[in-house]
């Protein structure tokens, strides 16, 4: 049987003998971005083995040396500050490419990388992109093109799915409850805390959208894996319909979208140009033997509570599984009379200092990037596939464009859908 041939050109078995070949002791690896998701990326590889940061790339340089120094002071290093992209691509101490810059940046920069490689400019072989993908359908695909065309290999950094609790969840419900009694037939996912970080992520032209775009990525993707079996991949699990609401709670009363104003500047308009702030998702598929399965999720930028909220839960015929990421083992309590700075030191997106509070004690680990990222560097490093790569992130895109379709026309929406294909939703169109 004649091997088949990718759209680079090469054979399956030449891709890999390629790979092989690419095997590194130590993956040196060079970000681009440089705020708060490239520190918390950070923070995670403490736990990594044979990971090196060797380079940052980001438009402002206070902010790239801040990585710096971060990268050196955990002893990640020896790590440069780039001013440009093409510099650090250029660098023959960089293997791989963390995409971690704001998702309007993304696609510029694969199509540097892509450009590079092809080239011979640089030696990169492998890259890693934080969610989502992309904005559309469109760029999703093209961010594959280019990584495929270029023969780079790809993983697409979806964190939930790497959780602790997950990993550890899911192998035991397989293993143990769906060996005896059935697989798995329902899905939940929750995400919510109390608003993003940064004024892009509040920009709908800018994100791709509002809450469904930044956090339903995680929900669906997350729920979807709990419901795929171990043994096969992702893609044995057929999208039937999908159906999404979306809705305005909190950020665009008056108080709220001058508090974001005021905050982040004019560009920021809640009143005049506001992003979703909650999103539920129901998603309907079957597996290969034809049985129905479902997926229900919410996310908002609306809640206000301890700090960032995740709840999973799996069933099936005869077994569930829960998890809350508050309901911790640890907790602390401190009175009024003890104040002090605001911040997130006790659990990401924290809203208060005081009371009884939930502590992650290791965010990194629980949130599921130091697996994350264990996993992309043995596998650049090996010359493996990823178990999430950038035609994941494809498919978790195609699932968000039919909930933004869903619910700007008031109906469910069945897949296979030709017309989301050049979709963008209403809150990301410039001028909408």
């Amino acid at each position: 049987m004649n091997d088949p041939i990718s759209r680079s050109g090469l054979t399956t078995a030449k891709r890999e003998e390629e790979k092989v070949k690419q095997e590194k002791e130590i993956l040196r690896v060079g970000l681009v971005g440089s705020g708060f998701i490239a520190a918390f990326h950070l923070k995670s590889m403490l736990g990594v083995r044979n990971i090196a940061i060797s380079g940052v790339y980001s438009r402002t340089q206070a902010h790239r040396q801040h990585i710096v120094n971060l990268a050196t002071e955990l002893g990640l290093g020896p790590c440069s500050s780039f001013a440009s992209l093409d510099g650090m691509l250029e660098d023959d101490a960089i293997d791989a490419i963390w995409i971690l810059s704001p998702n309007h940046t993304r696609l510029d920069v694969m199509r540097q990388i892509h450009a590079a490689v092809m080239e011979k400019r640089s030696k990169v072989f492998a890259v890693a992109c934080e969610k989502p993908l992309a904005r559309t359908i469109a760029e999703a695909r093209e961010m594959l093109r280019l990584a495929e065309e270029a023969n780079l290999n790809h993983g697409y950094l979806e964190n939930q799915v790497f959780c602790t609790p997950v990993l550890r969840g899911k192998e035991i419900i397989w293993r143990r409850a769906a060996a005896n009694a059935g697989r798995p037939y329902l899905a939940r996912a929750a995400e919510e805390h109390s608003g993003p970080h940064a004024a892009w992520f509040w920009q709908g032209d800018k994100q791709g959208g509002g809450v469904l775009n930044d956090m339903m990525c995680h929900s669906v993707e997350v729920a979807r894996h709990l419901l795929t079996d171990p043994a096969k991949p992702r893609s044995s699990l057929k999208i039937k319909s999908v159906n999404g609401t979306v809705a305005n709670l909190k950020w665009t009363q008056p108080k709220y979208a001058s508090q974001l104003t005021d905050r982040y500047g004019p560009d920021v308009d809640y009143r005049n140009r506001p992003s979703e702030d909650f999103a539920r998702a129901t998603i309907a598929l079957e597996d290969e033997e034809g049985n129905d399965l479902m997926i229900e999720a919410t996310t908002s930028w609306a809640y206000v509570g301890a700090g960032l909220r995740i709840q999973l839960e799996l069933l099936g015929p005869e077994y569930s599984m829960e998890f809350n990421s508050l309901a911790t083992g640890l907790k602390i309590f401190m009175s009024r009379e003890i104040s002090g700075d605001e911040g997130e030191d006790l659990v990401e997106k924290q809203n208060a200092e005081q009371g009884l509070m939930p502590v992650l004690e290791d965010e990194a680990g629980v949130y599921g990037y130091t697996d994350e990222n264990r996993h992309m560097v043995e596998a650049f490093r090996k010359g493996k596939r990823p178990a999430e790569t950038f035609e994941d992130g494809l498919a978790v895109v195609e699932m968000l464009m039919g909930l933004y379709y869903s619910a700007e026309v008031g109906k469910t929406v069945a897949f296979p859908a030709p017309e989301l294909e050049d979709y963008v939703p209403m809150v990301a169109r410039v001028g909408a």
